[in-house]
């Protein structure tokens, strides 16, 4: 028993031995025909940097410039209201009527009381004047003018109080008139006609300023700091060009005429803010869209083909060769395209040499032939015609 248990040991260690061996056997002829396989050849180019004025895009929203709650300032029955929801209003136009019937009354009340008074001034005026001749032929007592003049200065005080309380209660009488404060688009009615309002009721209706209108957008701290530097400052307006969510571009362009003074910590984001006009009220409260910025100056950025960049689930990348000529891959991160090349912001930079044609043979670590662009031209259309011979000795 021990023995034939010995036996099989000896067979499976042998089979995994041999295993083994067939394997690397296998991985030395092919190292031998990797080694003997030529190299493949590859068109390489130098890195160069380009003049460009920076942009950067981001989601972005429309905000109302101004946004103002309708509120009744006195109370009352709301009677009538001259808007629908929706429309577009002006500064001053009426939106609801308060009763207006306690305040008139009241107002008239008031303007009645000034015109009392003032009669009573009138005649007080006349019996000082009166007294005034009186007393200087010693007609009546020094202390009666006194007391009439008296009479008269208080009468004066009476009359401005009653012109107070007359303008404030006018002033109150305008309130049953609630007006737009602002030019803008009216939202949905809160309180309707019917129904008893107070100072404490809340929003009537809600109005939104629509011209100017603000977009505001995130923009990466890092880029942020390029921006800054590329302007040369950082508190400086900028262009914003808007496309909508149907990707056409908004007819008027914008500044970013603010910035907010602190890095939103969860997001690593400044919010940025732009003006437009909107006249036609084509940008909405709320909406979302896309906002495209320019920088003020150019920059030089390194730039790379676009045949030169592969991309794959980690990224973009390119093969730069190193000092021995081995191609490596490195991963870049791009920001935009300018014309046929990608704006590189880290990965390469100038004077780094990169693989622009031939990709496809290479193999990371392994030796490439570096030929011109017109010989790999030649090279490729020798193949194409090998390739359309060979098709066609098979058809045959």
């Amino acid at each position: 028993m021990k023995k034939n248990i010995i036996i099989i040991l000896a067979l499976i260690i042998g089979a995994i031995l041999f295993r083994y061996g067939i394997t690397i056997f296998n991985n030395i002829k092919s190292g031998k025909a990797m080694r003997s396989k030529p190299a493949p050849q590859v068109v390489v180019d130098t890195v160069q940097e380009k003049s460009i004025i920076r942009t950067y895009e981001a989601p972005a929203r429309v905000v109302a410039k101004y946004r103002v709650d309708v509120l009744a300032r006195i109370s009352g029955y709301l009677t009538k209201s001259y808007f629908k929801e929706g429309d577009y209003v002006r500064k001053g136009q009426t939106l609801f009527q308060i009763e207006p019937t306690e305040f008139s009354n009241a107002s008239k009340m008031a303007k009645a009381n000034v015109a009392n008074l003032k009669a009573q001034l009138a005649y007080a005026e006349k019996q000082l004047a009166r007294a005034e001749e009186l007393v200087k032929k010693d007609y009546i007592a020094r202390s009666q003018y006194d007391q009439m003049l008296s009479q008269r200065d208080s009468l004066k005080a009476q009359v401005a109080s009653a012109e107070a309380n007359y303008n404030d209660s006018e002033r109150i009488m305008g309130y049953t008139m609630v007006k737009s404060p602002v030019d803008g688009k009216v939202g949905i009615i809160n309180v309707t006609v019917g129904n008893y309002v107070t100072p404490s009721s809340g929003a009537l209706t809600t109005i939104n300023s629509t011209n100017p209108i603000y977009v505001t957008f995130p923009l990466d701290s890092n880029d942020y700091a390029i921006l800054a530097n590329s302007d040369g400052e950082a508190n400086t307006n900028r262009k914003v060009e808007l496309y909508l969510s149907n990707g056409e571009k908004y007819k008027l362009d914008g500044v970013q005429d603010f910035q907010d003074n602190k890095v939103d910590q969860s997001t690593g984001t400044i919010t940025m803010r732009a003006t437009f006009q909107n006249p036609n009220n084509a940008l909405i409260q709320g909406e979302f869209l896309t906002a495209k910025l320019y920088a003020n100056k150019p920059s030089n950025v390194p730039v790379v083909p676009v045949t030169a960049v592969q991309e794959n689930q980690a990224g973009k990348y390119v093969y730069k060769l190193d000092e021995k000529d081995l191609p490596q891959l490195v991963y870049i991160k791009t920001k935009g395209q300018s014309g046929d090349s990608w704006i590189v912001e880290e990965g390469v930079k100038k004077g780094d040499r990169i693989v622009t044609d031939g990709i496809q043979k290479l193999t990371p670590g392994r030796p490439v032939t570096i030929v011109s662009q017109e010989e790999m031209k030649k090279i490729e259309a020798e193949e194409k015609q090998t390739e359309t011979s060979t098709e066609k000795n098979s058809k045959k």
